[in-house]
């Protein structure tokens, strides 16, 4: 053939035409002095080539050469080559001899190309197939690095890539390197906690962040195989959060319906997929603010059920560890309410099946009842009642929010997730006052969740004074006041008897006072705190009375009105009394004494004026 000419006059770069047809100059020529005798156009682009060269090395061209009827072809056309015109441009060089550089950017496209064109042994020695499979086999497969490189650059080159056995020899090897490196890394890197005496493993996979690179196809077959391999779960979960991060950056900024179909499509199928990668990993290895972003993500582009699903367990299996934030979930564009509560509802459903199973086993390992109180269990329990409480004080001013869902989620914590229920009153109190338009049935139905005991003294005076609340909780409040008002007194009595009885005892009688005299003191004592316990149930029932003849009585607004002040007046006298301390009984005291004393001498003054 002679000697070559130089490589720069190879393939000038003039831009071709679409149609070639009607292209007078042949835009690309091999040899600038021998003219062609065949056009081969590929995808648009025609290449005014020689046919001895190319039949000699290819054997698809040299079938359509002897098959072709035309005694004098010129004209060849090629469909569907892999990798396109630059494909068939570095083969053709190939095929006349030209130095060819073989890398991991190209060799995957030469290596399909070849196949496409039939570049056997069978037509010429040391052929483009031999050639590119002795650098993949020699370079490539021996290096993480350009194995990745190669798997990146077979997009495009389906499904021949996937028969010439590209893709799974780089899979492979990529996930036989990871190992390697892995090992390697570890063994150079551990240290020896000199606290604990454990041997502990720093090592920082490159490879983590590279795979991001990758199309979720090929990602979730590499990572298949680093499990086959036996690489480290924590660094698998390492790359499934980078991968998550790189690939769904930008989601969460948009809505769904501002995606195309086909970007929908593509971010539903990344989600999905690796959300089942997810699924084959440790609850615990998995941080919880992570699930939380791809549930969000999850709902934004639809995914399917069973996808949400696993999301919502694993969440639920940890929901004590959760943030307000985390639950803080928008709804779907379908929804009208402002937040998901239907997905947070089922992850609660969750922690608490998790709940009764970890009470079933810990029951039936202990037969002590008194170490199930103090057990995780319970603490978690509790955790994620004052969770709640604050979940539903922020969903509450929803107006969108319907009463049976709101009670959805209280009904389902147990009674035992509250030690108070000042969180949940406050939820509930929030509620009515953002939805007015509640009958005062339904307002009754959700004012029953509330368990006055469990309300504090500061959540108990405000509940007496508000008007949002119907009569009936008002009365369990004071009732409820009036009871540990009592307890409060009794103990209160029970102090100073004892206070006294200890003086008594420890001081030098006085011969003033005697241990008469201070028994009859006590007992005077006791007589007014009884008396004061007296007057409060007097108040109480004429309190109950009043509320009875209201409900008969009540025809109009301002009849309304009017019980509401009376029961704040009373509620607030109550209060007042309810905060009475030592310090207030010795007025008190005078007080009823200077009234005896009155009463004692207006009482003489009737008997003379008699």
């Amino acid at each position: 053939m002679g000697a070559m000419p130089d490589t720069s006059l190879l393939f000038p770069a003039t831009k071709t035409s679409t149609s070639p047809r009607f292209c007078a100059p042949i835009s690309r020529r091999i040899f600038s002095d021998v003219a062609g005798d065949v056009t081969i156009h590929v995808d648009g682009q025609s290449f005014l080539l020689h046919k001895f060269p190319l039949v000699s090395r290819s054997g698809k061209i040299w079938k359509m050469v002897v098959e072709s009827r035309e005694p004098d072809l010129s004209r060849l056309e090629l469909q569907e080559v892999p990798g396109g015109a630059e494909a068939f441009e570095l083969a053709a060089k190939f095929c006349y001899g030209t130095n060819l550089e073989i890398t991991a950017s190209n060799v995957a496209q030469l290596r399909c190309v070849a196949e496409y064109l039939e570049m056997t042994e069978q037509y010429q020695e040391c052929n483009l197939i031999v050639r590119a499979e002795a650098f993949l086999n020699e370079v490539v497969f021996q290096s993480l690095e350009k194995s990745l490189e190669v798997l990146s650059a077979c997009n495009g080159l389906f499904p021949i890539v996937d028969e010439v056995g590209i893709v799974n020899r780089c899979i492979d090897a990529i996930a036989m390197n990871a190992s390697k490196e892995q090992l390697v890394s570890g063994l150079a890197h551990l240290e020896c906690d000199s606290r604990s005496g454990k041997l502990m493993m720093h090592c920082q996979d490159w490879w983590v962040e590279d795979l991001s690179v990758l199309k979720i196809d090929l990602y979730r077959r590499v990572i298949a195989a680093m499990r086959r391999r036996g690489v480290r779960s924590d660094t698998i979960t390492q790359s499934l959060l980078h991968y998550a991060q790189t690939s769904l950056k930008g989601i969460q900024k948009r809505q769904a319906w501002e995606f195309g179909l086909d970007a929908g499509d593509n971010q539903r199928s990344v989600v999905e997929t690796l959300v089942g990668l997810l699924v084959t990993e440790n609850i615990k290895s998995v941080p919880l603010s992570f699930l939380f972003g791809i549930l969000r993500m999850a709902i934004q582009v639809d995914a399917n059920f069973n996808c949400r699903q696993e999301l919502e367990r694993r969440i639920g299996f940890r929901l004590e560890l959760a943030s307000l934030d985390d639950l803080l979930i928008p709804s779907s564009r379908a929804s009208d309410l402002v937040f998901d509560i239907d997905t947070v509802h089922r992850i609660l459903v969750n922690f608490l099946r998790r709940i009764e199973v970890e009470d079933s086993e810990e029951s039936s390992h202990s037969s002590n009842e008194s170490e199930g109180l103090k057990s995780p269990c319970h603490s978690s329990v509790l955790k994620v009642g004052g969770l709640m409480d604050g979940y539903l004080a922020e969903i509450a001013p929803d107006p969108h929010l319907k009463l049976p869902k709101f009670m959805a989620i209280i009904e389902l914590l147990p009674e035992y997730s509250r030690v108070i229920d000042d969180g949940l009153y406050r939820a509930i109190d929030i509620y009515l006052k953002s939805h007015p338009s509640l009958m005062e049935s339904e307002c009754k139905k959700l004012c029953k969740l509330i368990d006055c005991q469990k309300l504090s003294q500061e959540a108990a005076n405000h509940a007496a004074q508000n008007d949002r609340l119907p009569l009936q909780m008002i009365v369990r409040v004071l009732y409820q006041e009036q009871i540990r008002l009592k307890s409060t007194l009794s103990a209160s009595s029970g102090d100073a008897s004892f206070s006294q009885r200890l003086m008594s005892s420890s001081s030098v009688p006085s011969g003033a006072v005697s241990p008469r005299d201070n028994y009859a003191s006590l007992r005077r004592e006791n007589r007014e705190l009884k008396l004061e316990i007296s007057r409060m149930r007097v108040r109480l029932s004429e309190l109950e009375k009043e509320q009875a003849f209201m409900k008969r009585g009540m025809t109009d607004n301002r009849s309304g009105e009017h019980s509401r002040a009376f029961f704040s007046s009373i509620s607030r006298g109550i209060g007042k009394i309810a905060m009475f301390g030592p310090a207030h009984g010795k007025q008190r005291k005078s007080t009823r004494k200077s009234q005896l004393s009155d009463g004692k001498s207006q009482r003489r003054t009737r008997k003379s004026a008699s």
